[in-house]
């Protein structure tokens, strides 16, 4: 169903892949957009048991997108060095396959909380829950689970 990688030299292993899924903050969500256009669009995350966990607004071309096609890819950046004398630029970057779900309120929550943990790990639990609480009805929270991912 997946491709392999062209270039399997290059080819990073699984424990690689991830290290640069926990390691990073953004990425890039691809979906099927509207009237066939792909829509590519940049998403914080984090990475937790095979699954890579997003937040968004409630109503948006991602969510229409979404409910009208699951499938995506998600691609991370970990390394982009460019070789002038090569003309070539070295990456290092992972692209996960899968279906995205939305997850129901109690693992939402959860997940949300792991988002903000990543992203303000100097707040308090206490103030990172009130700033979930002040946003928490306009938030929908959503998976991608991992069915093939590859690394180079």
């Amino acid at each position: 169903m997946f491709r392999a990688m062209r270039r399997i030299r290059q080819q990073l292993d699984e424990k690689e892949c991830m290290r640069i899924l926990e390691n990073n903050t953004h990425g890039v969500l691809a979906l099927s957009g509207d009237d066939g256009y792909p829509y590519a669009v940049p998403l914080s995350y984090v990475y937790s048991d095979g699954r890579i966990i997003f937040h968004s607004a409630r109503k948006g071309h991602k969510i229409d997108s979404i409910n009208r096609n699951a499938k995506a890819s998600f691609c991370v950046v970990d390394r982009d060095d460019v070789i002038p004398e090569e003309y070539t630029t070295a990456f290092m970057s992972v692209i996960a396959f899968g279906k995205i779900s939305f997850l129901n309120d109690g693992d939402a929550r959860n997940a949300i909380r792991a988002l903000a943990e990543k992203y303000h790990p100097l707040d308090s639990p206490e103030g990172r829950e009130r700033a979930i609480d002040d946003e928490w009805n306009g938030v929908s929270v959503f998976a991608l689970d991992i069915e093939h991912i590859t690394g180079k």
